[in-house]
């Protein structure tokens, strides 16, 4: 049994209107609201990463997750760091929806390749 399947991890939420980051447990009976506009919070994963005032970072941040991709690095347990690739500009992302649109592919499987154009 793995070391780190005892230890529960933090995962952040985010309010992508609002711009703001929380880590909270991840306890899937309870729904986390945003303190300032009361929208539920979007689980974003362990290795989330832009700034409040990265008003760029944060359009790509709103495609990926409305793609219903997360920004994660571990495995179930922790002990596997792994990082998967997420877009960071919106040219990557721009690339990747054309990329997605030419091949007939969700846009979920597009965003999460490194290469736009390859599989």
């Amino acid at each position: 049994m793995c070391v780190y399947a005892v230890a529960s991890y933090k995962v952040h939420h985010v309010c992508v209107p609002c711009r703001l980051s929380f880590k909270r447990h991840a306890d899937r009976s309870r729904v986390h609201s945003c303190p300032t506009c009361a929208r539920p919070l979007v689980s974003a994963g362990h290795d989330f990463a832009p700034r409040r005032r990265d008003l760029r970072g944060w359009s790509v941040v709103a495609v990926v997750l409305g793609a219903g991709l997360r920004y994660e690095g571990r495995s179930a347990c922790g002990c596997a760091k792994e990082p998967r690739y997420r877009p960071r500009t919106r040219a990557d992302v721009r690339a990747r929806r054309i990329a997605a649109a030419r091949e007939g592919l969700p846009l979920a499987i597009a965003l999460a390749r490194p290469d736009a154009h390859t599989g």
